[in-house]
C-alpha cells in the first residue's frame, strides 16, 4: 500500500500539493442560448476553447467536464478529457458552482486542488493558468482567481427622485485615465482553490487568497458578450489556437467527394454512378450540385477512362495547406485503389490505401514521422473514423456526416462532403497554424524583453 501511494505521488505534476484537477462546469440547460456551452464559436464548440487551454497548459493531473447532458459528454470525450456525471441535485437553475464542485470533490477524494474554469471564457491561454497555479504551488496561497483591470467610475444606485453619489471618485478632482490605476474586478475565467477551503469552509475564495490579473483582450465572457458574431471576432483575434499541425489526413470518400465518385468508359459512354457519387441522382444531393460546382478531372490513358470529380474549392484548400508546409495524405479504400494516381495528379497529395479501421494504417505513419497526434489533423465522415477524429489535435467531419463522426470532430464544417467541406477545414487548419506562429513569436519576444 505504501509503495502504491509512493508511486501515485511520483506521478503527480506537483507532489508537494497533491493532485491538481481542472474542472469545467457545463450544464445542459441555458436560459439564453440552448446548449450554449457546445455551440460552435469560430468553428469550435465554446467549451473546446478552454479545454484546449487547460490541456496545453500541462499543469493538471486530470481535466474534467461536469455535465448533465449527453451531447456535452460527447464533446468532452472528443477533446480526450474525463466526464463527471452531474447529478440532478446540482443541475437546476438554482444550483451554485460551489455545490457542483463540492459534489465533484466528494466523488474524487484524490483531488487536493481544483481549478474551476468557466466554459464561457474562450480567450483563456495556457500561460494564464500556469502562472496563476504558481501562486499555489510556489507561494502557498489557498485560493487564486482571475481579475481584469477596469477604468470605470461607479455611482450609487438610488430610488427615483433621490440624488446619487459617487462610489470611487471625487468629481471635483476627476482623474485622467492615465493618472488612475483603475480597479480590479473578477472576470470569471478561473478559480483555483484547495480541497480544504471548498469542503471545510464552503467557499472558493478564502484563506491566503490572491488574484491573477489578465489582460482586457483576454477577458471575454460569453455570459456578457452575448452577441455571437462579435464574440467570434474577439476569439479569432485573441483566442488560444494551440500548436500548429504539420500533417493532415483526409478521407476521400465522403469528405473530398460526396461518395465513391463515378466511372466513365468514354465520352460517348454514360457514366456508372455509385451511391452518393456525383452521378447518383438518388443520393439526396441537390440537383444543382454538379452544375454549380467547378470540377477538375484527370483521365487515365487506358481504354476505360476513369473520371474523378472534386470540387474546385476543396482543391484550392488542399493547395493552400501544401503551400503552408502541411503535408496532406488522402485516405482511400481498397475499392478505390484504381483512382489512387488520379487523386495524386489532381491534388498533388499522396494517396494512401487504408482498411476498414483507418487508425491501424494511419498510426504507423504518425509513428514513422515521429509525430504526436497533437501535431496531426484528421478529416473523416463515418463511425470508423471516430478513433482518429478523437486522437487528432485538429479534427473535423463534413456537414451531414454520420453522427459518430460529427460528435468526435473538434471543428464544425459548414459544407458537406464533396461540396467544400475540405476547404472549410483547410481554412481552419491554416488559421490555427498562423495564430500558433504569431503566439509563439509573442512568447519569444516577451522572454527576450524580460531578459534585457
Amino acid at each position: 500500500m505504501a509503495a502504491r501511494k509512493q508511486e501515485e505521488a511520483e506521478s503527480l505534476k506537483y507532489p508537494e500539493v497533491g493532485h491538481v484537477a481542472a474542472l469545467i462546469l457545463a450544464r445542459g440547460g441555458s436560459k439564453g442560448i440552448p446548449l450554449k456551452n457546445i455551440k460552435p464559436l469560430a468553428g469550435i464548440p465554446l467549451i473546446g476553447w478552454v479545454l484546449r487551454a487547460a490541456i496545453d497548459s500541462d499543469v493538471f493531473d486530470s481535466v474534467w467536464v461536469s455535465t448533465d447532458h449527453d451531447e456535452i459528454k460527447e464533446v468532452a470525450k472528443s477533446w480526450k478529457v474525463e466526464v463527471h456525471p452531474r447529478s440532478e441535485k446540482v443541475s437546476s437553475d438554482d444550483s451554485t458552482s460551489l455545490e457542483t464542485i463540492q459534489e465533484f470533490l466528494e466523488k474524487h477524494p484524490e483531488v487536493t486542488v481544483v481549478c474551476n474554469i468557466q466554459a464561457t471564457s474562450p480567450c483563456l491561454h495556457p500561460f494564464h493558468i500556469k502562472n496563476a497555479l504558481k501562486k499555489i504551488t510556489e507561494d502557498r496561497y489557498d485560493s487564486v482567481f482571475s481579475v481584469v483591470r477596469r477604468y470605470q467610475f461607479r455611482w450609487k444606485e438610488v430610488k427615483k427622485g433621490s440624488c446619487t453619489e459617487p462610489e470611487n471618485l471625487n468629481p471635483a478632482k476627476r482623474p485622467r485615465r492615465q493618472d488612475w490605476n483603475g480597479e480590479l474586478v473578477e472576470n470569471g475565467s478561473f478559480y483555483f482553490a484547495t480541497r480544504d477551503l471548498i469542503m471545510k469552509e464552503g467557499r472558493l475564495q478564502g484563506g491566503r487568497v490572491a488574484y491573477f490579473e489578465m489582460e482586457p483582450e483576454h477577458s471575454v465572457d460569453i455570459d456578457v458578450d452575448i452577441d455571437w458574431p462579435v464574440a467570434e471576432q474577439r476569439v479569432l483575434r485573441y483566442g488560444y489556437f494551440g500548436g500548429g499541425v504539420s500533417l493532415m489526413f483526409c478521407e476521400v470518400s465522403g469528405c473530398l467527394t460526396a461518395g465513391r465518385g463515378h466511372l466513365s468508359g468514354s465520352p460517348d459512354r454514360p457514366g456508372v454512378s455509385f451511391p452518393g457519387g456525383p452521378c447518383d441522382t438518388d443520393s439526396g444531393m441537390s440537383s444543382g450540385y454538379v452544375s454549380d460546382s467547378e470540377v477538375s478531372s484527370a483521365k487515365s490513358r487506358d481504354t476505360e477512362l476513369l473520371n474523378v470529380s472534386i470540387h474546385s474549392r476543396d482543391i484550392e484548400g488542399l493547395r493552400k495547406l501544401q503551400k503552408d508546409d502541411v503535408e496532406v495524405v488522402l485516405l482511400i479504400s481498397e475499392e478505390d485503389v484504381l483512382r489512387q494516381m488520379h487523386y495524386k495528379l489532381m491534388t498533388g497529395c499522396e494517396a494512401m490505401v487504408v482498411g476498414e479501421d483507418p487508425l491501424k494504417d494511419v498510426q504507423s505513419m504518425v509513428e514513422k514521422k515521429k509525430l504526436d497526434w497533437n501535431d496531426v489533423a484528421y478529416m473523416g465522415c463515418d463511425a470508423a473514423s471516430e478513433s482518429c477524429l478523437r486522437l487528432a489535435g485538429l479534427s473535423a467531419a463534413p456537414a451531414y456526416a454520420q453522427p459518430e463522426a460529427i460528435r468526435a470532430g473538434k471543428f464544425t464544417c459548414k459544407h458537406g462532403g464533396g461540396a467544400g467541406a475540405v476547404r472549410d477545414f483547410a481554412e481552419h487548419v491554416l488559421l490555427q497554424n498562423q495564430q500558433a506562429r504569431l503566439q509563439k513569436q509573442k512568447a519569444v519576444g516577451a522572454v527576450t524583453t524580460a531578459l534585457k
